[in-house]
C-alpha cells in the first residue's frame, strides 16, 4: 500500500504539472514531508488525504490504487463488451519471435502489458509459458479469462492501467503489442527502467511502438489518451542491452472499418 501510495503522489503531481514544492505550499506543509511521500518513508495524515486529492484531481480510490482511472483510458472497452473478439482469437505474428528466442524449454515467466482480449495470452499460455496478462479494461480482462479457460490453460489477469504499472517481481520475458502509446513521454524512462531491472539475466524484451511519420495521416480512431513515439525512441531505452532484432514498418489496417495505414516500431532485446 505504501509503495503504491507513494507512485501515484508522484505520478498525479507530475500530471497537474506541480513540484514538490508546490504541493507542500497549497498543502501547507514541507517540502520535505513530500518527499517522504513520495520516497514510500511515511505516509499522508489521513487528515490531509481529501485535500491532496483535490489538489490533484483524483478520487481516493485512485490516489490509493483501487482504481486506474475516473474515466475509461481506452476507446476499447467498448468493443471488447461485444460477444465477438474484436481483435479475432489468432496470435500477433510477434509471438513467434518469443518462440524462437526464448522457448519454454523450461518455466518462463512471461508478462504481457495490455494483453486486451488475451489472444497472445493465452497463445502463450498453451505453448508452456507461465502467463501474466495486464489490461485497463474490465471487459478485456473477462474475455482473457474466459479464452483462456476455453483453450484449458491458465492466465493470470490483472486489472491495471500501463501508466502507473510497476513490476516489483521479476519476469524472463516481457511482451507488448499495440499498447506502449498510452504511456506519456515524461514517464517513459522511469517505466522502463522498472521494466529492464525486474527482467532476469538473459530474459527479453518483445515490443512494439506506432511512431509518428508525417507521411501517414492519423488513425480514424479518436484516442484521447494516445501520445506519440518517433523513430528511434525505443531502441533508445535498450543502448545497454543485446539488440536481438530490430526494425520499423509500415502497414495496412482497417481495424475501424475505415482502411488507414500504420507505422511502427519493434525491438527484441536480450538483458546481457
Amino acid at each position: 500500500m505504501k509503495e503504491k501510495l507513494a507512485r501515484n503522489i508522484a505520478i498525479y503531481r507530475k500530471e497537474r504539472g506541480l513540484t514538490q514544492e508546490e504541493l507542500a505550499t497549497r498543502l501547507g506543509i514541507s517540502f520535505q514531508a513530500v518527499s517522504k511521500w513520495e520516497n514510500a518513508v511515511t505516509m499522508p495524515d489521513l487528515s490531509l488525504v481529501p485535500e491532496l486529492c483535490r489538489t490533484l484531481e483524483v478520487s481516493i480510490d485512485k490516489l490509493l490504487g483501487y482504481v486506474s482511472q475516473d474515466k475509461p483510458i481506452t476507446i476499447y472497452e467498448e468493443e471488447y463488451k461485444t460477444e465477438n473478439y474484436y481483435w479475432g482469437t489468432e496470435p500477433n505474428s510477434g509471438v513467434y519471435e518469443v518462440l524462437k528466442a526464448m522457448p519454454p524449454s523450461r518455466r518462463l515467466k512471461l508478462l504481457d502489458i495490455g494483453c486486451g482480449e488475451g489472444r497472445d495470452a493465452v497463445f502463450f499460455a498453451r505453448n508452456g509459458y507461465e502467463v501474466t496478462g495486464i489490461d485497463v479494461s474490465d471487459a478485456g480482462i473477462e474475455k482473457t479469462k474466459r479464452l483462456a479457460e476455453y483453450a484449458g490453460v491458465q492466465v493470470n489477469v490483472l486489472k491495471a492501467d500501463v501508466l502507473d504499472f510497476r513490476l516489483n517481481k521479476p519476469y524472463d520475458i516481457i511482451y507488448s503489442s499495440g499498447v506502449l502509446h498510452y504511456i506519456k513521454p515524461e514517464f517513459r524512462q522511469e517505466i522502463f527502467a522498472n521494466y529492464k531491472q525486474f527482467t532476469n539475466p538473459g530474459g527479453v524484451h518483445v515490443l512494439n511502438v506506432f511512431v509518428h511519420k508525417p507521411f501517414i495521416a492519423p488513425p480514424p480512431e479518436n484516442e484521447p489518451h494516445a501520445y506519440k513515439w518517433h523513430s528511434g525512441e525505443l531502441l533508445s531505452h535498450y543502448r545497454d542491452w543485446l539488440i536481438k532484432d530490430s526494425a520499423e514498418i509500415v502497414f495496412d489496417c482497417n481495424s475501424s472499418g475505415i482502411p488507414h495505414q500504420h507505422a511502427m516500431s519493434t525491438v527484441m532485446a536480450q538483458k546481457a
